[in-house]
């Protein structure tokens, strides 16, 4: 097992487009941390710089406290799962399984052991015969899975490795990689644009966005105490509303109500500007008056049915809020009902997108 840190990486394509922008992150013994952003956002580049497979422009790299900067990809002790499976098309599962060791020199009947055990862990038994184009992209992605493991590396890099799966089979390799993750205590790198994956895979997850790290801290840190309005926007199916409104004295107002903001708000803002946030599942509607701080009137302009739970937009003269409910009330398209959330609820956004508590 290995820590890895990053300190001050930097990697950019024709001087022109800026993929890893000062780049400081460090990956505790033993963790499973997730790279997590939108496409573009510079976490790919980044696993690949750690794996070797890009050259940074500047900054160092320590795995289990060595600098391996120079060391070629091969030699860093590391496993990548690839988003594209990677395996030799010629190769049966097992002689994909065992590549790896066999390049190692490791003894026939070691390898034989191993790749027994790794493929009955991974329920790939029935398949070591055959070749990856008679396999599902499930099985594919086991087999891809089990090539790393096999090795006992001290550090497993994910690159987006469930992306090509259906939902189901997402669902079924999360699992998969959590028990590995579980069993083996290995350091891994998880990356993804998912946020399911993410908030449930990761011991912290680093939140990046056009090269630059936003925040770094626990799935629920990041859910609940977002550092700054891109995180806070990512973060959360659906996003966050944001209001944007302006600050008169000590009140908050927006075209449909106004909210007393609070002294410990007010000392740290910089401008009258300001932006209030509000998650979805703490806004409420109804179809008579509510009795919550903020109070106003808007009309329902979409209803999506999630199953337990519907998705209600309601619309009013300048903004629309999504809210978050259970499905036991029953809403129509235009029918005017009353939105209503408490200031406790808020998130507050200085100028800048920095978040105040």
């Amino acid at each position: 097992m290995a820590s890895i840190k990053l300190e001050g990486i930097n990697k950019s394509y024709d001087q022109k487009v800026l993929a890893v922008d000062n780049s400081n992150l460090e990956v505790h013994d033993g963790e499973l941390m997730v790279l997590l952003g939108p496409s573009g956002c510079g976490k790919s580049t980044t696993l690949r710089i750690i794996a070797g497979l890009e050259k940074e422009d500047s900054g160092k790299i320590l795995i289990a406290e060595k600098n391996v900067n120079q060391i070629e990809p091969k030699d860093r002790d590391i496993s990548m799962v690839f988003q594209s499976y990677a395996l030799y098309p010629h190769m049966n599962v097992f002689d994909n399984m065992a590549f790896g060791l066999k390049m190692r020199k490791t003894p026939k009947a070691e390898i034989k052991q191993r790749v027994l055990q790794v493929a009955q862990s991974l329920g790939l038994n029935e398949v070591l015969k055959r070749k990856p184009k008679a396999l599902s992209g499930g099985q594919r992605q086991r087999v891809a899975l089990g090539r790393a493991i096999i090795r006992n590396p001290i550090v497993f890099l994910f690159d987006e490795p469930l992306s090509n799966l259906d939902a189901l089979l997402r669902v079924e390799m999360r699992r998969e990689v959590s028990k590995l993750h579980q069993t083996s205590q290995t350091t891994m790198i998880y990356v993804t644009h998912d946020q399911v994956e993410a908030m449930t895979l990761g011991t912290r997850i680093c939140v990046m966005n056009q090269g630059v790290i936003q925040q770094v801290s626990s799935p629920k840190d990041i859910y609940d105490k977002p550092k700054n309005l891109f995180v806070a926007s990512f973060i959360g199916t659906p996003a966050m509303n944001i209001i944007k409104g302006q600050l008169k004295e000590n009140i908050f107002n927006e075209s449909n109500f106004t909210l007393e903001i609070p002294k410990s708000i007010l000392n740290q803002l910089t401008s009258n500007e300001l932006s209030l946030g509000i998650r979805p599942e703490k806004v409420k509607i109804s179809l008579s008056g509510l009795s919550m701080e903020v109070n106003f009137k808007a009309k329902i302009d979409l209803i999506e049915h999630l199953g337990a739970e519907q998705l209600l937009y309601a619309k009013t003269t300048n903004n629309t809020y999504v809210s978050k409910v259970a499905t036991d009330i029953s809403f129509k398209i235009n029918q005017e009902v009353f939105i209503g959330f408490d200031i406790k609820d808020c998130y507050f956004f200085n100028h800048e997108e920095i978040a105040i508590y």
